[in-house]
């Protein structure tokens, strides 16, 4: 087993943390069997992290702002809709970030840098929705929101291909992007 100097560590981590999860879901994370995989000390990671909570807030953080970062760009490009398609893709490109992000029960919420990418990464959503000029928007948001985060987690629990009866051909970015134009007839 190698020692502590492996290069980028913290970067090796995050990805293999990443992977496992994507893989195999949050529970599956054992930090051990993971430095075992690297090549590095089981106590390596605490140099970067301290703890398995502060290795899933770091997946959390990075989601966040590449959320926003996708969000961003597809606001500048596009439509509002384009928005929340963006959010369905990320969600399908980037499962291991995903599946930490809305864990509430395994980060530390109030880390002033979650609470900023969470910021960051809502205020495209927010500047489009209120850009509608709804009467209610905050129920927008939510309506919003909850249409592409429920496709996006129910794409990825594989429970919306068996919702609509085995089709393994759905797109589900198309399937986003018909449901909020239902938002805006």
């Amino acid at each position: 087993m190698a020692g502590y100097h492996h290069g980028n560590l913290r970067e090796t981590l995050l990805a293999g943390a990443a992977g496992v999860i994507a893989r195999d879901g949050v529970g599956a994370l054992s930090l051990r069997a993971l430095a075992v995989d690297i090549g590095v000390s089981h106590t390596a990671f605490r140099r970067h992290f301290g703890s398995r909570e502060g290795v899933l807030n770091a997946l959390a953080v990075r989601g966040n702002r590449a959320l926003a970062e996708r969000l961003r760009a597809a606001a500048a490009a596009g439509s509002f809709v384009d928005v929340g398609v963006a959010y369905v893709r990320f969600a399908l490109d980037e499962p291991g970030l995903f599946a930490v992000m809305f864990r509430s029960d395994l980060l530390d919420n109030d880390a002033p840098e979650l609470i900023s990418a969470r910021t960051e990464a809502m205020a495209p959503l927010r500047a489009g929705v209120r850009a509608l000029g709804t009467a209610d928007p905050v129920a927008a948001e939510v309506a919003h929101w909850g249409v592409v985060h429920g496709v996006a987690t129910l794409a990825l629990t594989g429970t919306l291909t068996g919702a609509l009866g085995g089709d393994q051909q759905t797109d589900v970015t198309a399937l986003a992007r018909r449901a909020l134009s239902l938002l805006h007839p």
